[in-house]
C-alpha cells in the first residue's frame, strides 16, 4: 500500500501502473456469469461512466445518487465514477430525497420517487440492456459506449468534500448514515485492508451486499486500496460447497469475506 492517494480516484490512477492486471473478477451464481476486469478496463468503465454523470446526466460536486444496486461488478464502476466527479454515492439511499438515481431491475417502482434523472441497469451478462428500456428511465447501456474514454472533471474533487453516505444503521432506516469525504473513505480503505490482511498481489473473495461500509470494502476499495484485487460474488449462497473450493483454487484467492 504505498500508494499516496487522498481520494479514491487517486487509487485507481496509481492502480493503472499495472493496466493489464486483474481488478474485479465477478460471478453471479444465479445466472452462471463470470466478467474479469482487468485494471484498464475497469478505470474505461469508470471514465465512461463518469463522462455521462457529468455530462449527459449535468451531476454537480455536492449532488447525491441513490446507489439501488447489488454487489455487481457495475456497482462497483458506478461508485467509483461517483467519486471520480465529486457526486456523493448513497448506496441504497431514499431516491426521493436524492439529485439522481441508479437502479437495478428489482428496484425500479422505488426508484421512481427521485424527481432528478434516472437510469436503469439490466444487470445482463455482458452488460447487455433491456429488451425494452423501462419507462421513465435512461438505459444505462444503451447511454455509456458512446462516451468518452479518457474523463477529467470540470471541478478538481476536493478531498475533503463529502464523497460517500454510508447506509442507515437500523433496518428499514431511510435517513442515511455516516458521511465520509473522499480523504476519509481513502484512509478508511487503507484501514480496511490491513484489517483484512491484504498486500499487494492479494485476491480477496467476497460474497458481501454492497449495503455497509464491510460490503463496500471488501468488494471494492480496500483491494484497490492495497493493489490487490477482488473476485466479487453475487448469489454466492447458491453455490455448493465443493464449488466454492474449486472457485478459490482457480482464482487464487488468498483472503476470504462472506
Amino acid at each position: 500500500m504505498t500508494s499516496t492517494a487522498r481520494t479514491p480516484a487517486g487509487l485507481l490512477d496509481y492502480a493503472l501502473r499495472e493496466p493489464a492486471r486483474p481488478l474485479v473478477t465477478f460471478y453471479d451464481d444465479a445466472t452462471g456469469e463470470r466478467v474479469e476486469l482487468s485494471v484498464a478496463t475497469f478505470a474505461n468503465w469508470v471514465a465512461k461512466t463518469a463522462n455521462l454523470i457529468q455530462g449527459d446526466l449535468g451531476a454537480q460536486p455536492g449532488d447525491r445518487l441513490a446507489l439501488l444496486l447489488p454487489a455487481h461488478w457495475q456497482t462497483a464502476v458506478w461508485l467509483q465514477a461517483c467519486f471520480a466527479t465529486g457526486v456523493v454515492a448513497v448506496p441504497g439511499g431514499d431516491p426521493a430525497g436524492a439529485d439522481l438515481v441508479v437502479s437495478g431491475p428489482d428496484t425500479l417502482d422505488a426508484a421512481r420517487a427521485c424527481s432528478g434523472e434516472r437510469i436503469a441497469l439490466a444487470l445482463r451478462p455482458l452488460g447487455g440492456r433491456f429488451p425494452q428500456p423501462p419507462q421513465g428511465f435512461a438505459d444505462y447501456a444503451v447511454e455509456v459506449p458512446s462516451q468518452g474514454d479518457r474523463f477529467v472533471a470540470y471541478v478538481p474533487v476536493d478531498p475533503d468534500a463529502p464523497a460517500l453516505e454510508l447506509p442507515g444503521e437500523l433496518p428499514g432506516e431511510l435517513a442515511g448514515g455516516e458521511v465520509l469525504t473522499g480523504a476519509e473513505v481513502t484512509e478508511r480503505a487503507r484501514s480496511s485492508a490491513a484489517a483484512l490482511g491484504l498486500t499487494a498481489g492479494s485476491r480477496l473473495l467476497s460474497g458481501l451486499p454492497f449495503d455497509s461500509w464491510e460490503g463496500l470494502a471488501a468488494g471494492l476499495l480496500a483491494p484497490l486500496a492495497a493493489n490487490g484485487s477482488v473476485v466479487l460474488c453475487r448469489h454466492l449462497d447458491r453455490l455448493a460447497p465443493e464449488g466454492l473450493v474449486k472457485r478459490r483454487e482457480s482464482e487464487r484467492v488468498t483472503h476470504m469475506a462472506e
